[in-house]
């Protein structure tokens, strides 16, 4: 499940964090002037007028027939936000209050559907 920037850059997709005039491009090996900041996780920085497309991925899904934000997942689950805008909605499907407007919960993947993935 994606929900980040991405940037293509000489043709390839990276997980991205623009910064300014730069943009950190991730990749999970090491190679081709990418640093390794931890096992799995390599990173690069280049100029901003070098990315191809610069874009925020984000995974929507369908869940009990309201819509949500996927952020997460983790065995057989999926971490979800709700989208809906509607506090007694949130409030009966048992999600937690994250911030001000904002509700979380755990659901099981296979209660999921119209999972997608959107450029924004």
């Amino acid at each position: 499940m994606r929900d980040g920037y991405v940037a293509r850059w000489r043709g390839r997709e990276y997980h991205a964090s623009p910064d300014g005039g730069e943009v950190r491009l991730y990749r999970p090996e090491p190679g081709d002037g990418f640093a390794e900041v931890r096992p799995g996780r390599n990173v690069r920085v280049v100029p901003a007028a070098e990315i191809e497309e610069l874009a925020y991925v984000r995974t929507t899904c369908t869940w009990k027939g309201e819509p949500f934000i996927v952020l997460g997942e983790h065995e057989g689950w999926l971490r979800v936000e709700y989208t809906g805008g509607r506090w007694p909605v949130a409030q009966a499907m048992r999600l937690e209050a994250f911030d001000f407007g904002v509700y979380q919960g755990w659901a099981p993947a296979t209660e999921v559907t119209d999972l997608r993935e959107q450029r924004i």
